[in-house]
């Protein structure tokens, strides 16, 4: 019989001031930027000493980094674990899916890596070399497997991924000026299934593909 050996103590209170701390730090680069963000202003939004900040993260830029990692981390699981095997009309519908929702309940994250890309990435230009470019290379390589194999249109792998990205993430860069528009004060789950269904149908079949049967947004 197995046993699974729990967090001590030490582990439990580390994940959970890197969890406060990440917390707090996503929310002011946010809303004030890398330049206007300090790291007094994250230990005192975060409510722990500035020292434990240095502790895990060791500088402003490391924090950063961090706060991006877990951004993007989070908008790619998605596509993680999807082999060329699997059906790109069911993979790719519920990665749109996905999206529209984070954008939609965590504008925040959308907006702050907008900013930094705005600015041309000036302190993720390694971070992109060296963790978003093999990703997207692996992605983009499945893409094509599905397009040599029959299952899709052939298109451009790089721009469907980008098509995908910009067509979601518009609802949390742009968020004022869709409930303007709309006349609405904020989103609602109607407003959820509707975007996925719009976004997935003109997506899919533009690239030949439908939206699976019995799928819910």
């Amino acid at each position: 019989m197995s046993t699974q050996t729990k967090p001590n103590k030490k582990e439990l209170t580390r994940v959970k001031n890197q969890t406060l701390i990440l917390d707090a730090a996503e929310q002011l680069f946010s809303q004030l930027g890398y330049d206007g963000t300090s790291m007094s202003m994250v230990a005192k939004e975060a409510g722990v000493p500035k020292a434990n900040i240095l502790y895990y993260f060791k500088s402003k830029d490391g924090l950063y980094e961090n706060v991006i990692d877990r951004i993007i981390a989070h908008w790619n699981l998605g596509l993680d674990n999807v082999t060329p095997e699997d059906d790109p009309a069911h993979v790719l519908y519920h990665y749109i899916k996905s999206k529209v929702i984070l954008a939609v309940n965590q504008p925040l994250q959308s907006r702050l890596f907008a900013s930094e890309i705005l600015r041309g990435a000036p302190y993720l230009q390694n971070y992109f070399r060296t963790n978003t470019r093999p990703w997207v290379k692996q992605k983009v390589d499945m893409f094509q497997a599905w397009i040599d194999a029959g299952k899709m249109d052939n298109v451009d792998p790089y721009h469907l991924l980008f098509t995908i990205w910009s067509t979601t993430q518009y609802y949390a860069d742009f968020q004022a000026e869709v409930l303007l528009v709309m006349n609405k004060l904020e989103y609602d789950e109607t407003d959820v299934a509707q975007i996925t269904q719009s976004t997935a149908h003109i997506i899919l079949k533009g690239i030949g593909l439908k939206i699976p049967e019995h799928s819910e947004a």
